[in-house]
C-alpha cells in the first residue's frame, strides 16, 4: 500500500486482487488535486481467484473500503465516487438534544457498518452481493441545529448565513436544514443502500427536508486517471488545492487546539452545498471557441488558453496578436483563480445531476456543487462575490438552492459523530 500522511491514506485499504489488465481501473478518477491511493495483491485479474471461505473475490472497485473513524470524516479528501446522494433533515417537532444524541449514535453505527460492507440490523438486502465500493458517509450540522438542541453558545460564527448573491434563485424548500448527510460510492446500489438505511434510522427523530442525487464518471471508465468532466463537457476541478500543498490542511480543515465555540470542530471543515442548474440548451448553441473563452481553458484537455497542459499555470497577462487578453477578463478561470481572490481557496468535490426535463422542455441538469474549507468567509464567499460581479459563465447557470454546514472532525474509536459537541 502507498501511504500519504496528509490524506490519511491508511484509512483506505483495498481488499481485492487485480492483474495488469485491471490496473488502469484501480486508481479511481482524480478530483483535481484530491489524493488517490492504490494497492496491488495477488497474481491474477480481479475477476479470478477467491475470497474468504472460497467465495469469488470481489473486483477492485467493489472491494475498496474507506474507514469510518479517523482525524477527518470520510468523503472530504477521498477521490470522487461515481454515485452520490445529498440529503438534509430537520429534527422533528419536539425533538431536542436527547433525540439528536440517540440519532447520531444510530447513524454512526450504521455508517460504520455499511462503509465496511456489512449489513446493519434489519437490512433490506439491497447491496447483498457487493463490497463497500468506496462508500463514504459524511455528517454535518446546519445553523438551526444549534437552536433546536439548545447549543447556540456552541455555534461557530463561521456558520453565520451566507450573503445573498445577485444571481441566486434559491428555493428555501431545498436549502439549508438542521442536519446534512453526504453519501458517495462507486456502485449505485451500495449508495442507495446507505441512503435507505440512514433514512430508516431517522425514525421519529428527524424528517427529510430535501434530497438530491448525483453521479460522476465511473471508476476505471478512462484509460488513465483524469480530472472529472461536468455536464457542459468541461474538465472540472483542475484548480483544486493539492494535498501536497504546504497550506492544504490550514485552508481546508479547522486546526487542532482551536478554542471557544469552535473547539469541537477541530479536524472538521465547512461544507457549502449549492444546486447549480446548467442551461445546457443555451450553452450547447455556443461554438467551441466561444465556450473556451467563457471558461478560459481548452475543452479538449482543460489546459489554459495560454498554452501548456491541464496543470500549467494560467498566464493572466498574455495578449494575443489582436491585442486582446488570451484569457478574457471575464473568463471563469480568471475570476475564480486564487491569485485573483486574495489567495481564497476551497476544495471542490461535486456531483453532476439530471432530474429529467423541466416544464419548459429543457434539461433539469447541472452540478451539485460541494466545496470544503476551514472558513467559508475566506473560501467560498470571496470567490462567489467576484464571480457574481462579472463571470461570463453566469449567463449559463442558475443557483437554485444553498446550504452551509459545520462538519466536525472524524470520530475516534468508540465515539459517534458530533459527540464532542453534543456531550460538551
Amino acid at each position: 500500500m502507498i501511504e500519504n500522511d496528509n490524506l490519511e491514506i491508511s484509512r483506505r485499504r483495498l481488499l481485492g486482487t487485480v492483474g495488469a489488465a485491471g490496473a488502469a481501473g484501480l486508481v479511481i478518477g482524480a478530483a483535481g488535486g484530491v489524493g488517490v491511493t492504490s494497492a496491488v495483491s495477488g497474481d491474477s485479474a480481479a475477476t479470478a481467484g477467491t475470497g474468504a471461505g472460497g467465495a469469488p473475490a470481489l473486483t477492485t472497485v467493489g472491494a475498496t473500503e474507506v474507514m469510518f473513524h479517523g482525524k477527518h470524516q470520510a468523503g472530504i479528501t477521498d477521490p470522487l465516487q461515481s454515485r452520490g446522494h445529498l440529503i438534509a433533515f430537520d429534527l422533528a417537532p419536539g425533538a431536542g438534544r436527547k433525540e439528536a444524541v440517540a440519532l447520531l449514535r444510530r447513524w454512526s453505527a450504521t455508517a460504520k457498518a455499511v462503509m465496511s460492507g456489512e449489513a446493519p440490523t434489519g437490512d433490506t438486502g439491497i447491496a447483498l452481493d457487493a463490497g463497500p465500493s468506496s462508500l463514504t458517509v459524511t455528517f454535518g450540522f446546519g445553523r438551526t441545529f444549534f437552536d433546536r438542541t439548545g447549543l447556540t453558545a456552541r455555534r461557530p460564527t463561521k456558520l453565520d448565513p451566507l450573503p445573498a448573491f445577485s444571481a441566486d434563485a434559491l428555493d428555501p424548500r431545498r436549502s439549508e436544514g438542521d442536519l446534512w448527510v453526504q453519501i458517495g460510492a462507486d456502485d449505485a446500489l451500495v449508495a442507495f443502500h446507505a441512503l435507505r438505511a440512514l433514512q430508516k434510522d431517522a425514525g421519529d427523530a428527524a424528517r427529510v427536508r430535501w434530497q438530491m442525487n448525483g453521479f460522476n464518471r465511473s471508476a476505471g471508465a478512462t484509460a488513465k486517471p483524469m480530472t472529472a468532466r461536468n455536464l457542459m463537457g468541461q474538465v472540472d476541478g483542475t484548480g483544486n488545492p493539492k494535498v501536497t500543498d504546504p497550506d492544504f490542511d490550514r485552508r481546508i480543515f479547522v486546526p487542532a487546539g482551536v478554542t471557544g465555540a469552535e473547539e469541537w470542530m477541530a479536524g472538521g471543515s465547512y461544507a457549502v452545498v449549492r444546486r447549480i442548474r446548467m442551461l445546457l440548451d443555451d450553452w450547447e448553441k455556443l461554438p467551441l471557441d466561444r465556450q473556451e473563452k467563457v471558461i478560459g481553458r481548452r475543452k479538449s484537455d482543460g489546459a489554459p488558453l495560454t498554452g501548456g497542459t491541464e496543470t500549467t499555470e494560467l498566464d493572466l497577462n498574455k495578449f494575443g496578436p489582436d491585442g486582446e487578453l488570451v484569457i478574457p477578463d471575464n473568463a471563469h478561470s480568471r475570476i475564480s483563480a486564487p491569485e485573483q481572490n486574495g489567495g481564497a481557496a476551497m476544495l471542490r468535490r461535486p456531483f453532476s445531476f439530471h432530474d429529467g426535463i423541466g416544464p419548459d422542455g429543457t434539461p433539469d441538469a447541472g452540478l451539485l456543487f460541494v466545496c470544503w474549507q476551514a472558513d467559508p468567509l475566506r473560501g467560498f464567499v470571496p470567490v462567489q462575490r467576484k464571480l457574481d460581479r462579472g463571470d461570463a459563465l453566469s449567463a449559463f447557470i442558475r443557483h437554485e438552492s444553498s446550504g452551509l454546514f459545520a462538519v466536525p472532525g472524524g470520530p475516534a474509536e468508540g465515539e459517534y459523530v458530533g459527540q464532542r459537541l453534543l456531550e460538551s
